[in-house]
């Protein structure tokens, strides 16, 4: 190469490495848009408002809450998608935005891995799976045993076809090789209502939902769906615990930007990210609403994604529900 092209050359490639940490420092000098894909009130809105406080706190720019809910979270997460890749739009998206909603619809306008760019994951609400005192199930193996001897016979509920406890009843079912009978409610209160009644006699549930129902004893708990015991249930053992190898279902919650933002911006918000989550008001508020706070690297969170995407793609399939 002549030599005042090579040199040129590295002048730009060096002006360009450059550019990135000084974008971040002077990032961001205007308010920042938090989408949220679904309506204000429910697990996904607290989390995002806590964040935005938070950050608003922090870098002294509004970071406004956006809720654009409908088609099962896709026009909150396309928005985001489509976005500026400039750090002015972020995504406030849970499991079921981002990975379920690739297994369950055909035609998405966007590509989960490509179009988004993940920051970290910030919370995870654990699950219990439980049944109603007149089953004769007093463990995830009991419960097992019932349901081979009898297939077709225990009914469960869910908050609706293809949500997240539909799909790790599924996943449970597929795993253990045992059937039970769904029954879709239109919404968790719904579900749970019918749980307590013994109109169904099984269902998986928030923590925070169902916890005050196991105190009472109207309900039985079996145990935690996730990796990790609950800290609001510590006692409780996960699936895997109880005997099902490789069972894993929760519900988590992340923060993305839109694809393509300077990793030098994605690196300043994980690093902001991490401290409000350690703050002790995010902590007891999450607690409150039954939430694990949860910090990783962005390259954990896309692994995740990667991982989760297939795994519910088969349960989907497996499980032969329309896809739209």
């Amino acid at each position: 190469m002549n030599p005042l092209l090579s040199c040129c050359f590295a002048a730009v490639v060096a002006a360009f490495a450059g550019a990135l940490p000084a974008c971040a420092q002077t990032w961001p000098d205007k308010p920042i848009r938090l989408l949220v894909p679904v309506a204000p009130g429910g697990g996904t809105d607290i989390i995002a408002r806590l964040i935005a406080q938070g950050l608003t706190e922090s870098w002294g720019q509004s970071v406004v809450v956006d809720n654009r809910s409908g088609g099962g979270g896709v026009i909150g997460v396309a928005l985001a998608a489509k976005a500026a890749p400039d750090g002015y739009t972020m995504l406030l998206g849970s499991s079921g935005h981002i990975t379920f909603a690739p297994a369950l619809y055909r035609n998405l306008p966007y590509d989960t891995q490509k179009d988004l760019a993940p920051v970290s994951l910030v919370a995870n609400q654990p699950s219990i799976l439980a049944v109603h005192p007149t089953l004769a199930a007093r463990s995830v193996k009991e419960l097992i045993a019932l349901a081979r001897k009898s297939p077709g016979s225990i009914t469960y509920a869910s908050g609706g076809s293809g949500g997240g406890a539909h799909l790790g009843t599924e996943l449970l079912q597929i795993t253990t090789g045992i059937s039970l009978v769904h029954v879709p409610y239109k919404g968790t209160g719904p579900g749970m209502t019918a749980l307590l009644s013994g109109e169904v006699q099984v269902a998986i549930v928030g923590v925070a939902t169902i916890l005050p129902h196991i105190a009472s004893g109207k309900i039985r708990a079996l145990a935690v769906t996730g990796a990790q015991r609950s800290r609001a249930a510590p006692d409780l053992p996960t699936i895997g615990e109880a005997g099902v190898a490789g069972y894993e279902f929760d519900v988590w919650y992340g923060l993305m930007f839109t694809g393509g933002t300077p990793r030098a911006i994605v690196m300043k918000t994980n690093a902001e990210l991490a401290r409000v989550l350690k703050s002790p008001a995010t902590t007891q508020r999450f607690a409150s609403a039954g939430l694990e706070p949860l910090t990783t690297t962005p390259e954990a969170f896309a692994d995740l994604i990667r991982r989760e995407i297939p795994k519910w793609q088969k349960v989907v399939a497996t499980a032969e529900l329309k896809a739209e």
